[in-house]
């Protein structure tokens, strides 16, 4: 008995020392996250009390305040975690060219079971090595060969938009969605889905909603915790999203190693030369070029070409859509702006209806630069965070491990230190001569350093490449000015009631 006693008090006395001492090391970490000037943080809720009963729609806003009250650099408690925000180039460029702090921040853990641990939310040697196999898929000459999906489904919206001629305005948002869903669709598995004709279909339905639970779940800290996520009816979706969207990839990975296989098969017997004669010669997809893909003798295995091309999917149509549609906002608000666009356009094509070459989409300068002045003033994504592994010095301030660094793209962005009188929509912020006099952190839409994303140089040519066809189709006008409009920061930065256009043929 008096062993027993021994024991149990052993035990005891362990656990107590083992909380102690875990107390005494959160104490000592948030006194140096504290050192840090920004809100009055509160027991439990910490530094969040003006955003709890703010409706989502109302929540960036209400930041932005914040940010407006704290900046240049501060830290916010989110209940017990803490996160460190950024908005001076300087110290951005410290966050994200680190090749040390590369883990993404606590949100991305809500993205694991729909993405697994793909190139966006992978950390550690998987996204070292992921990294490597997958960059030279997006080598210049196999992006040459996407162009002709982004013109095919380019061609589909400007016809799908002439039914809104006669209309006194429409949303474009949804149509611009449907587009970059169908380019995405094609260009990561080499499978159309005809989003444009069939917006109902399962798998479209299935990703909108995905994406949608999400970020409900994000915004309620009590979902946070899997056990009751999964027991909740916004879990229930969750899980029966995820089982059509996986399907459906699953699915497609098999046909194509079939494919790829037969394909293998059949070499010998007719010639790559002779296929390209004979019209046969079929357009490869990312999910046929990640198939081809070694490291070191190692191919991917099936869940991490699905993880690859579930990522592909989710970061390829939502971000280029929002950033395709600030763009006609901008286009249809500045006049002036749009004919110097379309004067450009008119140069390459002389009239011509024709699909642009990569030398096309390379010779449109000026569209390029309203594109990048579009997502400097309204950035796709509108932050990004890393979960600091290692400590971290800037300025003066030493922030620890644990924390969540924050770069605010957004008011990055409107920084006027860098952009002189940041809130005019001006594309001459991305002449040349400008951008060399800016620091290089000014300005990151697509992330920076180790991290950067992948799929930029994409994302711009499917973006020129609509904005050519709707420009040299449509004058366009746009219902609301800039006051107007409610941003919304979703998982992306969109506008709240999507945008409103009138349009007009150029061919009247």
């Amino acid at each position: 008995m008096d062993a027993l006693v021994l024991v149990l008090a052993g035990v005891l006395f362990v656990i107590a020392c083992r909380l102690f001492l875990h107390r005494r090391i959160r104490v000592q970490f948030a006194r140096k996250v504290d050192l840090i000037p920004g809100p009055v943080a509160y027991p439990f809720i910490g530094s969040i009390g003006p955003l709890l009963f703010k409706k989502n729609n109302d929540l960036f806003a209400e930041f932005l305040k914040i940010i407006g009250q704290q900046k240049p650099i501060f830290r916010m408690w989110f209940g017990g975690q803490p996160e460190v925000y950024l908005t001076r180039p300087e110290h951005v460029e410290v966050m994200l060219s680190s090749t040390r702090n590369l883990q993404k921040g606590f949100v991305y853990k809500f993205l694991h079971s729909w993405l697994g641990t793909g190139l966006l939310t992978a950390t550690g040697q998987k996204w070292f090595t992921h990294r490597k196999m997958i960059t030279p898929t997006f080598h210049f000459k196999i992006l040459d060969s996407f162009v002709e999906v982004f013109a095919e489904k380019s061609e589909i919206l400007v016809e799908k938009l002439q039914k809104e001629i006669r209309s006194k305005g429409f949303d474009v948002y949804p149509y611009i969605t449907l587009c970059a869903l169908d380019i995405i669709c094609e260009t990561a598995m080499g499978t159309p889905i005809f989003a444009q004709h069939d917006a109902d279909s399962e798998y479209v339905k299935a990703l909108y909603e995905l994406s949608e639970v999400v970020v409900q779940r994000i915004h309620k800290p009590w979902l946070h915790s899997p056990l009751f996520f999964n027991l909740s009816q916004l879990g229930k979706r969750h899980k029966h999203c995820l089982k059509i969207l996986h399907g459906f990839t699953n699915r497609v990975i098999q046909e194509r190693k079939r494919e790829s296989q037969k394909s293998k098969e059949n070499s010998h017997t007719v010639s790559e030369s002779e296929d390209d004669v004979i019209g046969n010669k079929r357009r490869k997809a990312f999910l046929d070029l990640l198939l081809e893909t070694t490291l070191d003798g190692r191919t991917m295995t099936d869940e991490e070409l699905r993880e690859e091309v579930d990522t592909f999917m989710f970061e390829g149509h939502d971000t280029t859509s929002a950033g395709m549609c600030w763009a006609l906002y901008m286009l249809g608000l500045h006049p002036d702006v749009q004919d110097k666009a379309y004067e450009e356009q008119q140069r390459i094509f002389q009239d011509s209806g024709r699909a642009p070459t990569m030398k096309d989409l390379s010779d449109m300068k000026y569209l390029e630069q309203v594109i990048k002045e579009s997502l400097r003033l309204y950035p796709s994504v509108p932050a990004f965070s890393r979960l600091l592994t290692e400590d971290i010095q800037i300025d003066n301030y030493t922030i620890p491990v644990g924390c969540a660094l924050k770069a605010h793209v957004y008011s990055l962005h409107r920084n006027p230190d860098q952009f002189p009188n940041p809130e005019k929509f001006d594309p001459d912020n991305f002449l040349p001569e400008r951008i060399v006099k800016r620091h290089p952190y000014a300005y990151v839409p697509f992330s920076a350093g180790p991290r950067n994303c992948i799929g930029q140089k994409f994302a711009i040519l499917e973006e020129k490449t609509v904005l050519s066809y709707i420009l040299r189709k449509y004058k366009l006008r746009s219902l609301d000015q800039r006051e107007d409009i409610k941003e919304v920061a979703e998982l992306i930065l969109r506008p709240e009631n999507g945008i409103r256009l009138c349009i007009t043929p150029r061919d009247v």
